[in-house]
């Protein structure tokens, strides 16, 4: 699967994209990712019950469309005072057309003044040789933290702004990309990709 050096990158996610293609350049492999919407694709809906099932869908829809070997993520944000909540809707908490805005507006509400703020984000990456491909890698990280009570910080995008890290007293859109990609979710999960890919 190495042989392969173009990829789509099975995202509509504009936050995503970013943070992806800057963790795979810190990376320094020989690899180039094209954004699906610079290839005419559009994201699939997302209809399975756990990350990997969308991640999968995500990247075999574009796998099919461009004939490219695909990446594709699909992460979110669970908290424990929410039963799980937002997880796989993270994206669409506030509905199907919500913004990052209206989604962390919801999150404080359903919050409330709940003493239990613990969270975690959760990153699920898939790559696929093709779309038939019947041994995808799947990698994952995650990230815990806590709730903020209300936003901090004009970087990053979702819910980083409420995300808060104890361990640095910041919240994820207080960080740098550097700082991020050290510490996140999805840098833990592409840099477990990564070493998948150069083992195959």
């Amino acid at each position: 699967m190495t042989r392969a050096r173009h990829w789509v990158l099975a995202t509509a996610n504009r936050g995503k994209v970013a943070e992806l293609s800057a963790l795979l350049a810190e990376a320094r492999i020989d690899l180039r990712v094209t954004a699906q919407a610079e290839l005419g694709v559009d994201a699939p809906p997302e209809t399975g019950v756990t990350f990997v099932e969308n991640a999968l869908q995500k990247a075999r829809h574009a796998a099919l469309l461009t004939g490219l070997p695909a990446i594709a993520d699909d992460s979110g944000l669970v908290v424990a005072a929410l039963g799980g909540a937002p997880g796989v809707r993270s994206a669409r908490f506030a509905g199907e057309q919500a913004d990052d805005g209206a989604n962390v507006a919801k999150l404080l509400a359903a919050l409330g003044s709940s003493l239990d703020r613990s969270a975690q984000f959760h990153c699920v990456l898939v790559a696929l040789a093709s779309p038939e491909d019947a041994a995808p890698v799947i990698a994952a990280g995650s990230w815990a933290g806590q709730i903020a009570q209300a936003p901090r910080g004009s970087g990053g995008f979702g819910y980083d702004p409420v995300f808060f890290d104890p361990t640095l007293g910041r919240t994820a859109a207080e960080l740098d990309t550097a700082e991020k990609n050290r510490v996140s979710h999805r840098g833990a999960a592409l840099r477990a990709l990564i070493e998948l890919l150069k083992n195959r």
